[in-house]
C-alpha cells in the first residue's frame, strides 16, 4: 500500500508541474522570415512601364516553410516556383516548373539585403542553349519589389540582362 501511495504522490506531483514551453515552429527562424518581402498578391509590370503583364500570388505553405509563388501572365505560359531555405546546407533553394514542364533548380541566399538565386535553366537562350540565370529580388521603399534576372552563356563570365519587372500589391477589384 505505501509503494501505491508513494507513486500516486509522484503522479500527482508530476501532474501539477507546468508543461514545457511549446518549440517555436521549425520554420520561424528571422533566416526564413528574410524572403518575407516578396509574399503578398501583386500585379507585375516590366521597370519603367505601368503595363500590367501578369499577376502574381507568393505565400507561405507548409507550416511556413515553403514560400509558393503562382505566376500568372496575361499572356504566356504560367508557373509555379517552391522557395525554402535548405535546412541541411542552409542556403535557398527555388524549384520553378512551368506550364511547359521544364524545371529550373536555383539556389542562393541574402546579399546585401538582397535575395539572389542563380541556375541553369536548360534551354532558355536563343539559340536553345542553357542559360546560367541569375535573379535578384529586392524590396524597394515603396514596399514593392524588384526581381532582376539576367543570363549568362559562359558560365557567369559576363551577363546579359533577361528580365526587370516590379511586383506591386495588387489592386483591389
Amino acid at each position: 500500500m505505501l509503494e501505491f501511495l508513494t507513486a500516486l504522490a509522484l503522479f500527482q506531483a508530476a501532474a501539477t508541474q507546468s508543461a514545457p514551453a511549446p518549440q517555436p515552429p521549425a520554420c520561424a527562424s528571422e533566416e526564413h522570415a528574410s524572403f518575407d518581402f516578396w509574399l503578398g498578391e501583386w500585379d507585375v509590370s516590366p521597370n519603367g512601364s505601368d503595363k500590367k503583364t501578369a499577376k502574381s500570388r507568393i505565400e507561405r505553405v507548409s507550416s511556413g516553410c515553403v514560400i509558393r509563388e503562382h505566376w500568372m501572365p496575361i499572356s504566356g505560359r504560367d508557373g509555379v516556383s517552391m522557395t525554402f531555405l535548405n535546412p541541411a546546407t542552409n542556403r535557398w533553394e527555388q524549384v520553378w516548373v512551368g506550364s511547359d514542364g521544364n524545371r529550373v533548380d536555383f539556389h542562393g541566399g541574402m546579399v546585401d539585403g538582397k535575395m539572389v538565386l542563380t541556375g541553369y535553366w536548360r534551354g532558355s537562350g536563343s539559340n536553345g542553349e542553357d542559360v546560367l540565370t541569375r535573379m535578384t529580388y529586392s524590396q524597394r521603399e515603396d514596399g514593392s519589389v524588384r526581381q532582376f534576372g539576367e543570363g549568362s552563356t559562359d558560365h557567369g563570365v559576363s551577363w546579359q540582362t533577361s528580365f526587370d519587372l516590379i511586383y506591386t500589391p495588387k489592386e483591389t477589384e
